[in-house]
């Protein structure tokens, strides 16, 4: 049975050999553009300067200002009186304070019943907890008992801090809060004194500072028998709600 197909009709037949031979033609064509070079065209460029011949310059008139001369200088009188002087002057001698070698200087002699020693006593302070009678505050002088009338201290000092506080408009706006411990002294004469501060701003330390300077003068503690200082410790809580 022979085939339908003319083997010389075959199309794909020499489709390799067309492949190669476009291929070669397109990388020459490639190459040749590569290796063409271009020049760039030469520009003359004319600069013109305008030069003006006639220069005419306008000199300012200036004017001589004549100055009048000095006076001549005073001359002196045909006749120069003299004048005595008539006023004795006292001068005045000006001792040396400086010690020469022949002055003697005697040994000044001091008995030991002539000198006067003092005791000063150095100002201690005295805990809270552990002072003999502690100070009253305004208010607690009804209490028969020690127990009592520090209880009523305490209590006192708190509604002070409660009924004065402000909380400072500025900490309440960026919203700061936190604990200040307040440490002050009550001395002898039941002032409040040397007020130590120490919190998480300043605002609120300066608020606590405050509360506690306007604590009323109180009774001050007893300690053997005599006026003694004490130092109190207390923290105050700042909290927004």
């Amino acid at each position: 049975m022979k085939p339908k197909k003319n083997p010389n009709a075959e199309i794909g037949r020499n489709s390799s050999l067309y492949f190669m031979i476009g291929l070669a033609s397109i990388l020459f064509v490639t190459w040749q553009a590569l290796e063409v070079k271009v020049y760039e065209k030469e520009t003359e460029v004319l600069d013109v300067v305008q030069v003006a011949d006639n220069l005419d310059e306008e000199v300012p008139i200036t004017k001589n200002v004549i100055t009048a001369p000095p006076p001549p200088p005073p001359s002196a009188p045909d006749v120069i009186e003299i004048v005595e002087d008539m006023e004795d002057v006292e001068e005045t001698v000006i001792e040396s304070t400086e010690s020469s070698q022949d002055l003697y200087i005697e040994d000044a002699v001091v008995k030991i019943d002539d000198v006067q020693v003092g005791e000063e006593e150095e100002e201690i302070s005295v805990p809270f907890a552990i002072i003999e009678n502690a100070p009253i505050f305004p208010g607690c002088d009804t209490c028969p008992t020690e127990e009592e009338r520090r209880a009523c201290f305490n209590q006192k000092v708190q509604e002070h801090i409660r009924k004065n506080l402000k909380y400072p408009p500025s900490a309440l706006e960026m919203r700061i809060s936190g604990r200040v411990f307040i440490q002050f002294d009550i001395d002898s004469k039941g002032r409040v004194v040397n007020i130590q501060k120490r919190g998480p701003d300043r605002l609120l330390e300066d608020e606590a500072e405050r509360l506690i300077a306007s604590l009323p003068t109180m009774k001050p503690g007893m300690q053997r028998g005599k006026a003694t200082k004490i130092s109190y410790a207390i923290p105050i809580n700042f909290m927004i709600r």
